[in-house]
């Protein structure tokens, strides 16, 4: 998967997974440690035909990624105005069919009613831990949470509280003093 600023010029190789990216005033060009992570733990986890959600989308990058390895739905949410139309501008720059991704302003998951397969949020440590309590209900049974944005030493305090709302975590990943999660909801915790 190689990022490309649309401003730069770039030569692909065979087999090049180019994703073009424009973040105008929102975050998300894919060079930051938490967006890195973050990706190659989309990559890792998505299903081909998966429903996913980028909590807190910024540019749309973790959408775009998800769409080009094969994701089914896509919704985007940020509270930001700017950033929700800037995520459906590199949508389109990057051919993402519209009939498969909504992106809307809004305040995380709360005004989220459908499921997903796959949530992602590379956001702040204190977002994460108050969203945590939320995901269960859109995220579907088997389904993984991924969230990024935290520095090393506030890991701890993610770990907690999912123990606390049922949450194994499944890998973390680190690079330069950030911290990426991946996680499902325990088995004893699944709804059916």
């Amino acid at each position: 998967m190689v990022i490309k600023p649309t401003w730069r010029r770039f030569k692909a190789l065979p087999g090049d997974m180019i994703l073009k990216i424009d973040p105008g005033m929102a975050f998300g060009t894919g060079s930051h440690p938490t967006t890195v992570l973050c990706l190659e733990l989309i990559e890792k986890y998505i299903q081909k035909g998966d429903a996913f959600l980028d909590v807190g989308t910024g540019s749309g990058i973790l959408m775009v990624a998800a769409a080009s390895l094969g994701a089914g739905r896509l919704v985007g949410v940020d509270k930001d105005e700017l950033a929700v139309a800037v995520a459906e501008k590199n949508l389109i720059l990057n051919r993402i069919a519209k009939t498969i991704f909504q992106v809307k302003t809004g305040n995380l998951v709360e005004n989220i009613s459908q499921t997903f397969d796959l949530i992602a949020a590379n956001i702040l440590t204190e977002v994460i831990i108050s969203l945590l309590g939320g995901i269960p209900k859109v995220l579907n049974p088997g389904g993984t949470f991924i969230c990024s944005g935290m520095i090393d030493k506030n890991t701890h305090r993610v770990e907690k509280k999912m123990a606390q709302t049922g949450f194994d975590i499944l890998e973390m990943l680190q690079k330069e003093g950030w911290v990426a999660i991946a996680a499902k909801p325990a088995r004893k915790h699944i709804i059916l």
